[in-house]
């Protein structure tokens, strides 16, 4: 420790636009109303500073500022007093009253000031804006305010403050380190910084262990949390220590009971008193759901673990060991055990028990958990090489369960210790899989490419694994040398396991216990060494453009497919299956491998397999259903940390918002994919969005600025869209470059169109193509073109694509004076636009229709309802919804999460303005007696990972 101080305060505040934006509302609303906001949150994620920023932005008139004042006569302060005072206080400006640490007011002066802010309208234009603690929100006193939450920061907003802190001066493994223990609390990543020297600050001397030290928790959480009595004391502790062997925030309350039983002989809060006794109620750090026990706030319970005295921590952890044994919870009791040992001093048996355990794949555990056990063990291992050894397997195990900012520090604590070439090797592979997952793929590039070489003597079929990961990389940076050299037939030698170039990443080998068994060798052995051999051949000859020589070995990969139950190979059977144009069996794939990534726990893939579903729906022209998977996936991608998969489906989302939404709703989807996407170097998520926001410049008529965004992707150059993507947006440069009377332009775009719909890869690339060809052709030529166009659509399916070429038909069948004709194709499109949920391309079709007369039947069709105001999804959740289904059976019938169904359905009581399911269906009813609502695309078929 030094004087030196490490720390700024930070500049702006981070990550809380959307509260801000709240409180700018409540702000810009009182000069003409009164107004009330109540601000929650878990202590350090910056409740005070949101206040200071709300009275430093209030201009309108006064600010007061009110706290809890000392009472020595007992008198309280009524409601009509407080409201009173306000009212002087304001005399004829607006006010603005602050009250931070609300829940810190005694119970009749919090009463007070409810009951006053529920009477605000009758005291003047007054703002009450309230911040209490995040486990009082909910009290009763507190129930009844609007509410304004805060999270802790997102990884990107957590690294940009400590950026900001530090001017950037920390070195890339104590940033990681920092990031990680903080867990995007800002007060305990200030606090974590102050306890640096400029020289631990800059990696040039070790960090002081452990990181987050109880004095920095302390100060972070403002002051060490305590209980009434000793009782609830250990309570307090006991569930904090209980949690460090759980994968999860709460706990068993009945293993709880258990230990306190063996800590001391007294009555246990909440369980069922003796006659004529009462229970102890629960502290209020904590809360009791069902039979779980959790804390209100993380910070607390690091904080309570970390103040405790060290006899106390152990005698706790051994009273938990003792209570799980006689459960049978092996690998939780052998945790406990070994945080019972007094002292730093190494264990080697105790580690080799746990380490032992966490391998046995019979052993029912969480990568979560067993990540936490081959850490304890590394930590209990006396020779450097095995604690490396351990704490690479601790960070396989974070990165499989979803947890990369857990594995970051294990490699660093890896990397400390010297270890034999093939354990540097398996570090550096996950380090190369968390940042092909989440950080720049250029990086994760070369630290595959450097475990290959490392693993190709010892380990063989892990170097393989590296190098198919290092051409992941190669393929989303858009790198096509790179990825071809890394596909070679020259790899490294023992190619018969791992990734392929466009399928997900991998966990680690050697790591995913429950699938390691007998059937990794024999035949099953043989059957991925045809399917890797395969998928190789494939995308190697696919990207040199030798269309001919890739479709049977990619056949061979997706037949494969049909009988594997494990997720990996079955993302490879969706990737194969997307290359060869065969959505239906990518769409199969996708949902066996989602399916597989749930029962095996895996978070990690769970994004990945969404991915593949959502471009499966996207190529197969159901923007609607790519649009529910994509938001599914965003989710689940942001929960395990992967911001690169994240990117991606931010640009199908775009994609989808392209058709069917505002432009501001497609610019910020673009922004958002784009922001990490040109950091992280991610060229195939940022083809995407730029694709994007092109076609929603062409969907509204902006064919000038169409054809410029789109010149750059498809056109040969140094600016041109990633190799796999650029040719699926050459259908709407050839579109927007004729309007822009760029025809050119168009014929050299088309050249490449041709080869790419003769290779069948694309099902709608052929309709695309005579379409294309329609726009550039003569006369004479042009109306056989249009009509071959939509034959093609009729095979390949898909109402967007077709839709779009019956408007483009319409448009010039009524430029050459077909009025009967155009007015067939333009009523053809916009009943596809309608079905499809593409409201800005029917309403380019509306005014076609208009200018052939038929104006008052479209204006009727067109006109805004309150049920327009739902997207595509979210209309046939409202109506199933009030056909009185639960959303367990709206998520069967539609094949998606009850997880997407509740989040949809939170939208649309939003949207709609109602509070139960009772309204919902009220609406929906009279929205259909009136007619006003359209059905959308299959609302009578099941929509989702399969047909």
């Amino acid at each position: 420790m030094t004087a030196e101080t490490t720390v700024r305060p930070a500049v702006r505040i981070h990550g809380r636009s959307a509260q801000r934006k709240a409180l700018r509302a409540l702000l810009d609303g009182l000069p003409t109303a009164c107004g009330r906001l109540l601000l929650t949150g878990e202590p350090g994620l910056g409740r005070t500073t949101l206040l200071q920023w709300a009275a430093r932005s209030f201009r309108a008139g006064p600010v007061l500022h009110l706290g809890p004042a000392p009472d020595p006569d007992g008198a309280t302060v009524t409601a009509g007093q407080l409201l009173d005072t306000l009212r002087a206080a304001a005399g004829e400006s607006p006010l603005l009253v602050c009250v931070d640490d609300a829940h810190l007011w005694n119970g009749p002066a919090r009463t007070a000031l409810v009951h006053a802010a529920e009477h605000l309208s009758g005291a003047g234009r007054i703002g009450l804006l309230l911040s209490v603690a995040a486990d009082r929100a909910v009290a009763p006193d507190f129930a009844r305010l609007p509410v304004v939450r805060l999270d802790p920061l997102a990884p990107q907003r957590a690294a940009a403050l400590l950026d900001d802190m530090t001017d950037r001066a920390a070195a890339p493994a104590v940033r990681e380190q920092l990031l990680a223990e903080a867990e995007g609390n800002p007060a305990l990543l200030a606090a974590l910084v102050r306890r640096l020297s400029p020289a631990e600050l800059r990696g040039h001397r070790p960090l002081p262990g452990p990181l987050a030290d109880a004095p920095a928790l302390t100060e972070a959480a403002g002051g060490a949390p305590t209980g009434p009595n000793a009782h609830a004391r250990d309570l307090l502790l006991t569930v904090a220590a209980a949690v460090r062997a759980s994968d999860g925030p709460d706990v068993d309350a009945g293993l709880v009971r258990a230990a306190l039983r063996r800590l001391r002989p007294a009555p246990e809060p909440g369980t069922r008193p003796e006659p004529g006794t009462h229970p102890e109620p629960l502290p209020a750090q904590l809360a009791l759901a069902g039979d779980r026990l959790r804390f209100h706030s993380p910070l607390v319970r690091r904080t309570v673990y970390a103040t405790a005295a060290p006899d106390p921590r152990r005698a706790v952890h051994r009273a938990l060991a003792d209570a799980l044994e006689s459960g049978g919870h092996r690998l939780p009791e052998l945790l406990h055990r070994s945080w019972s040992l007094s002292g730093p001093a190494p264990a080697p048996e105790q580690a080799e028990r746990l380490a032992a355990v966490a391998a046995d794949g019979t052993v029912p555990a969480s990568h979560l958990l067993r990540a936490t056990a081959y850490a304890r063990a590394a930590e209990l291992t006396a020779d450097g090489a095995g604690r490396a050894e351990r704490y690479t397997a601790a960070a396989g195990q974070a990165l499989l369960a979803g947890r990369p900012e857990q594995a970051r520090p294990f490699l660093v604590a890896a990397r400390r210790h010297s270890a034999p070439t093939a354990v540097r090797g398996r570090a550096e592979l996950v380090r190369g899989l968390v940042e092909l997952r989440d950080g720049p793929v250029g990086d994760a590039h070369q630290s595959l490419l450097l475990a290959a070489s490392l693993l190709a003597a010892d380990a063989p079929a892990d170097a393989a694994t590296a190098a198919m990961a290092a051409a992941d990389a190669a393929w989303a940076a858009g790198d096509l040398p790179a990825c071809l050299a890394t596909l070679a037939p020259a790899s490294p030698p023992g190619a018969t396991a791992g990734a392929t170039a466009g399928a997900p990443d991998h966990g680690p080998p050697g790591y995913d216990e429950r699938q390691e068994s007998a059937e990794r060798h024999g035949r099953t052995a043989a059957h991925a060494v045809a399917a890797v051999s395969d998928h190789r051949a494939g995308m190697r000859a696919l990207l040199e453009g030798r269309f001919d020589r890739a479709g049977a070995p990619l056949r061979q990969v997706v037949a494969r497919g049909r009988t594997e139950h494990r997720p990996e190979p079955l993302l490879r059977s969706a990737a194969a299956a997307l290359l060869l144009g065969d959505v239906d069996a990518a769409r199969g794939a996708g949902a066996r491998a989602l399916a597989a990534a749930r029962q095996l726990g895996s978070e990690a893939l769970e994004p990945r397999a969404l991915e593949y579903l959502a471009y499966a729906e996207l190529r197969a022209g159901r923007h609607p259903q790519a649009r529910a998977h994509a938001e599914e996936g965003l989710r689940a991608a942001l929960r395990s940390g992967q911001r690169n998969t994240a990117a991606h489906h931010r640009a199908v989302l775009a994609l989808a918002a392209s058709i069917e939404e505002e432009p501001d709703v497609v610019a910020g989807r673009v922004a958002a994919a784009l922001d990490t996407a040109r950091r992280h170097g991610l060229a195939q998520a940022a083809t995407l969005a730029q694709w994007a926001a092109a076609r929603a410049d062409l969907g509204r008529g902006r064919a000038f600025d169409a054809a410029d965004r789109l010149g750059l992707l498809v056109l040969p150059g140094p600016g041109r869209g990633h190799f796999a993507v650029w040719r699926l947006a050459v259908p709407c440069f050839v579109e927007a470059a004729v309007l822009a009377r760029r025809e050119e332009d168009a014929r050299e775009a088309l050249t490449d169109l041709a080869g790419w719909a003769a290779f069948g890869a694309d099902p709608q690339a052929a309709a695309q193509l005579a379409r294309c060809r329609a726009l550039l052709a003569p006369p004479d030529r042009a109306d056989d073109l249009y009509r071959r166009a939509l034959a093609r659509h009729d095979e390949a399916g898909g109402d967007f694509e077709r839709a779009r070429t019956a408007l483009l038909y319409g448009k010039w069948l009524r430029r050459r004076r077909r009025p009967r004709e155009a007015r067939g194709r333009l009523g053809a499109a916009l009943a596809g636009f309608e079905r499809c949920g593409a409201g800005v391309w029917a309403a380019q079709t509306r005014d076609e229709l208009r200018a052939l007369g038929a104006g008052a039947h479209v204006a009727r069709a067109g006109t805004p309802t309150r049920l327009s105001r739902l997207t595509p999804q979210q209309l046939r959740i409202a109506r199933h919804v009030a056909e009185g289904a639960t959303n367990r059976e709206v998520a069967l019938t539609l094949a998606v999460s009850t997880r997407t169904v509740d989040y949809h359905l939170r939208k649309v009581f939003a949207a709609l303005g109602v509070r139960s399911r009772l309204e919902l269906a009220r609406v929906v009813g009279q929205a259909e007696q009136a007619g006003e609502a359209r059905r959308p695309a299959g609302h009578h078929e099941k929509t989702g990972a399969q047909p």
